[in-house]
């Protein structure tokens, strides 16, 4: 089934008005600390097996997770809320990569997408007001980790 309309349509509405800044894939957790600030939101740190997870809790309701490598390294990230977040700023060099593989036809509807490819896999799907996402990068997912863990 083609990419339809109306679901890129609601990923370049949801990327217009989301909250810019989150650590992006690849990146280090330099950038945590102005995420809260920007969003006002809540930061909760936990760890388990060598994996970090930066959970921020925005004004909005979106929940926020960063996954980071014991070398502090972003290797996945996941959302959960009302609006959709921006994706060139989640993915960030890896958006590229994204856009290239959202532009094929995918099974799944007008409300899901997933990409999965050697480098990159991305799964987004939801409808207003109830938006959830995650993706990751393969090479980077540490050994003792369990991508079913990305929540």
């Amino acid at each position: 089934m083609k990419l339809t309309g109306a679901l890129l349509s609601s990923i370049v509405l949801t990327a217009a008005v989301a909250t810019p800044a989150f650590a992006a894939l690849g990146g280090d957790s330099a950038t945590v600390q102005a995420d809260v600030a920007r969003m006002k939101g809540a930061l909760r740190i936990t760890s388990s097996a060598g994996v970090t997870v930066h959970e921020i809790t925005t004004s909005y309701g979106t929940v926020v997770r960063e996954y980071l490598t014991p070398g502090d390294k972003v290797f996945a990230v996941s959302w959960h809320g009302p609006v959709n977040l921006d994706l060139r700023q989640m993915l960030g060099d890896y958006y590229t990569q994204y856009e290239q593989a959202a532009s094929m036809p995918h099974p799944g509807g007008h409300r899901h997408l997933a990409i999965e490819q050697p480098g990159l896999v991305v799964q987004v799907s939801g409808r207003m007001r109830a938006f959830v996402g995650r993706a990751w990068v393969p090479g980077l997912v540490p050994q003792n980790f369990s991508v079913n863990d990305i929540n």
